[in-house]
């Protein structure tokens, strides 16, 4: 049996690791144009030369100096050696940046390739590099790639397998820092820890355990004090050291006049970045991502329907032709499955178009751009501006928003993004806030979708002001740095993205709403079938939460039909009328006009429709996204939280508006 040969996969956030994951693997690890997109070790395992090798993914880090867990975890893996072979992904269009890191590996290890990726994008912007200098400089193999293409993945593999079985000895060049730290890093040395060890000891100030190295370490210190070299001087010198002794830039990159691609990214930074249309260009392009997402799925969600209410009709049918008793035949076809094809056909399609709209955009590189511009708004909150991405993916879909939480690097400021997420209404609601819109409001598709951005708007605020109100309250704390590099514009690998996304994104959102979606359908049509006297229990609920409905604008029905909508928000309009036609099951309208007959008969004001829209945007989370909330913290006082405030926010909201109207 061959021996596995393990080989780490390092670099800076967005350089293109995990798509030089994938392509070495054959995975499907989500990849986009944002950093920090990598937060656990991925592993994979691919086959060359007879050699059996297993890739270890590791979380994007731009030093060894940690300053979050990600990086935290990528140092660890890198210093505890447990690997034959390193691969430290660099940007060739920033190659300055990336070696820093890749200094810092040479010193703890000569088991190391360099792969200069994003070459393309080099060429583009005029810049050249002599790879052979390069590697002669640093004393390590160094290949030229573009991952994206598969360009050079061969090179890199016969690379990696020259140094594993020894064809190459490596030989790292050594930073020579300034004589204080210098002479510190030769005390350590001298009392036998290892030179990347002495500097990680000195870097954070941990004091060793055994007696011998303990001394050492009060000396080094005691050397650094005497030149005034201590805490974040240490690292500043350690920085500025390797770029000053260092002749690689100057001798291995060339550079001529900027290119047209250069030229076009400025410009449209000047509208996406501007100060005066940065914000206007937001809405434009979550407008538009909306209109399609909303005229896209109309089209697939009627066809789904369509079909499945022939395969109910085909189901039932089967059924009382084999003996099945009528009661058994609609619990299961107009009870549990119809919720469940209900679910589908209303989540899927809308799913299926903003998810991969969303990747597109990330991938092109205008959300991190969205998140740079909205970083001074969560700030003055106390959150940290990646909370603008997880809040746009509440949009798509509350439970994809909240596992989107993970590029946070502070605990707190990750809850908080975690607790505010249900405040963006998910695609699940729009069907709602669109038919009610053009029922009470405006029947102009234009309006209706400046109407919409405006529930958008107060959406956003309200998160900001949750966020606000978190901070102050229950998690206090100061706000954490957030250093976001823009990454430059890229022409999105649009038939993978789709791919991907709807494997990893839809599919998983929906798998988990069909989970829950089945039970909900039986409880449905047990209290849609139980009469109590005349009336069915549905109904009695109703009336008992009537005097509550009517406070807050609404009425019980509108109560219930959002209570036993928990599994999907999709069901909460046929759950509605269910009640109100008291019809036993799920049905759907004919049309806008037909429903709207129906609400109107049953008390429904232009009150009664502003509050419906309030309180469907702010509302308990779905049960999907709170299971997902569930596993994300493993708290059950952070998962209440999460449905406590949205709810208390809704409901505060529509009993202002129904004293005010």
């Amino acid at each position: 049996m061959n021996k596995v040969r393990k080989i780490a996969l390092a670099g800076n956030p967005n350089v293109g690791k995990s798509t030089v994951f994938n392509e070495l693997t054959g995975s499907n690890q989500h990849t986009g144009n944002w950093t920090g997109k990598t937060v656990d070790i991925a592993e994979g395992s691919y086959y060359y030369k007879f050699n059996d090798y297993k890739l270890y993914d590791l979380p994007g880090t731009y030093s060894l100096v940690i300053s979050s867990k990600e990086e935290e975890v990528a140092r660890d893996f890198i210093e505890a050696l447990d690997y034959e072979c390193i691969v430290c992904v660099v940007d060739a269009t920033n190659l300055e940046r990336n070696l820093n890191l890749v200094l810092q590996i040479c010193e703890i290890t000569d088991k190391i390739v360099v792969m200069l990726n994003l070459c393309d994008e080099a060429k583009k912007r005029n810049i050249q590099i002599d790879s052979e200098q390069l590697s002669e400089m640093l004393g390590v193999p160094v290949v030229e790639a573009t991952a994206r293409s598969g360009r050079g993945i061969n090179h890199l593999l016969e690379a990696v397998h020259n140094v594993v079985t020894g064809a190459i000895a490596p030989k790292p060049v050594r930073i020579t820092y300034i004589s204080p730290i210098e002479q510190a890093i030769g005390v350590l040395e001298r009392a036998g820890m290892e030179r990347y060890q002495a500097l990680r000891v000195l870097e954070q100030g941990i004091e060793p355990d055994s007696l011998k190295e303990k001394n050492a370490y009060l000396k080094a210190v005691n050397i650094l004090e005497r030149f005034n070299v201590s805490g974040d001087h240490f690292i500043e010198s350690r920085t500025l050291t390797v770029f000053q002794k260092s002749d690689l830039i100057s001798q291995t990159v060339s550079k001529s006049m900027p290119s047209k691609a250069e030229r076009r990214e400025k410009q449209l930074d000047k509208i996406l970045m501007g100060k005066y249309t940065a914000l206007p260009s937001m809405l434009i392009i979550f407008g538009i991502v909306l209109w399609i997402t909303i005229a896209g799925s109309n089209y697939p969600s009627d066809f789904l329907r369509d079909v499945f209410d022939k395969f109910e009709i085909w189901l039932a049918g089967a059924f009382s032709d084999i003996g099945i008793p009528q009661i058994i035949i609609s619990l299961v076809v107009n009870g549990v499955l119809r919720v469940l094809l209900w679910v589908v056909a209303v989540m899927l399609p809308p799913m299926a178009i903003f998810f991969p709209l969303f990747a597109i955009l990330e991938d092109f590189g205008a959300l991190p751009r969205v998140a740079f511009n909205l970083d001074p708004c969560f700030k003055s909150c106390g959150a940290c501006g990646k909370q603008a991405l997880t809040t746009c993916m509440g949009y798509g879909c509350n439970a994809v928003g909240v596992t989107g939480a993970r590029i946070i690097d502070s605990p707190r400021e990750r809850k908080i993004a975690i607790i505010t997420n249900s405040l963006s209404p998910c695609n699940g609601r729009f069907p709602l806030l669109i038919a009610i819109i053009a029922m009470f409001f405006t029947k102009s598709t234009v309006l209706s979708a400046m109407i919409l951005l405006t529930f958008v708007a107060v959406s956003m605020a309200m998160t900001l002001l949750s966020s606000q109100i978190l901070t102050k309250t229950v998690l206090k704390g100061d706000t954490s740095s957030f250093v976001l590099e823009l990454p430059p514009y890229r022409k999105p690998q649009y038939l993978k993205i789709i791919w991907q996304t709807v494997k990893e994104k839809v599919f998983f959102v929906l798998l988990r709403a069909v989970a829950v979606a089945a039970p909900a359908g039986l409880v449905i049509w047990i209290l849609a079938n139980i009469q109590i006297g005349d009336t069915m229990l549905l109904n009695k609920i109703a009336d008992f939460l009537n005097p509550i409905g009517n406070i807050m604008g609404m009425d019980g029905v509108i109560l219930l039909g959002f209570i036993l909508g928990f599994p999907a928000n999709e069901i909460v309009i046929p759950i509605i009328l269910m009640a109100y036609l008291s019809t036993g099951e799920l049905g759907d309208y004919s049309s806008l006009e037909s429903l709207k007959t129906i609400l109107t008969d049953n008390g429904w004001t232009v009150t009664t429709a502003i509050c419906t829209c309030i309180f469907s945007m702010f509302h308990f989370p779905c049960s999907t996204t709170l299971l997902t909330i569930w596993k994300e913290t493993k708290s059950v006082k952070w998962t209440a939280m999460s449905v406590l405030l949205p709810l208390a926010l809704g409901t505060i909201l529509c009993i202002l508006i129904n004293i005010i109207f």
